[in-house]
This record gives C-alpha cells, sequence and structure tokens, in this order.
C-alpha cells in the first residue's frame, strides 16, 4: 500500500508531515493521487499560517499521533 493512499484515512486530521523542502505542523485537508492539501499551523500561536499544496512523492514521513500532536489539538479546542 501506498503512502497517498493511507493519507487519505486521515484527512481533516492534525498531523506533523515532513516533506523533502521542511516540516510543520497542521491540518490534512485533502488527499489526491498527486498531491496533498495541507494547512500549516503556527504552533506559537495555534493560527493557521499557510496552506501549502504538495506532490504525494515528496512526503517523507507523517505523524498522526503523539504528545506534540495531541497539544496541538487540545489548543486549537480551547480556542473554539
Amino acid at each position: 500500500m501506498k503512502l497517498i493512499n493511507k493519507l487519505k484515512a486521515f484527512e481533516n486530521q492534525y498531523a506533523y508531515m515532513k516533506w523533502a523542502m521542511g516540516g510543520e505542523y497542521g491540518k490534512i485537508k485533502y488527499v489526491g493521487e498527486d498531491y496533498v492539501e495541507f494547512d500549516i499551523i503556527d504552533v506559537d500561536t495555534m493560527a493557521y499560517q499557510e496552506t501549502v499544496f504538495i506532490a504525494s512523492h515528496l512526503i517523507l514521513e507523517v505523524s498522526v499521533g503523539g504528545a506534540d500532536i495531541f497539544r496541538i489539538v487540545a489548543e486549537i479546542s480551547s480556542q473554539l
């Protein structure tokens, strides 16, 4: 199974994504066959900083769980 196929199950989830040119915390908005739409979150202000479209072959690593992800979800939830 390809990574891009597995990522489709995590649309609209918060994650840490590392790609060829960088890595950021954010929300996976859309997963297509050739790209991923990813909203980057500024971890200091918990505000959406920018939206990037990443070619699927450039994605190196995705973390959808862990203490940092849960902290981001808790901080964003407290702002609602």
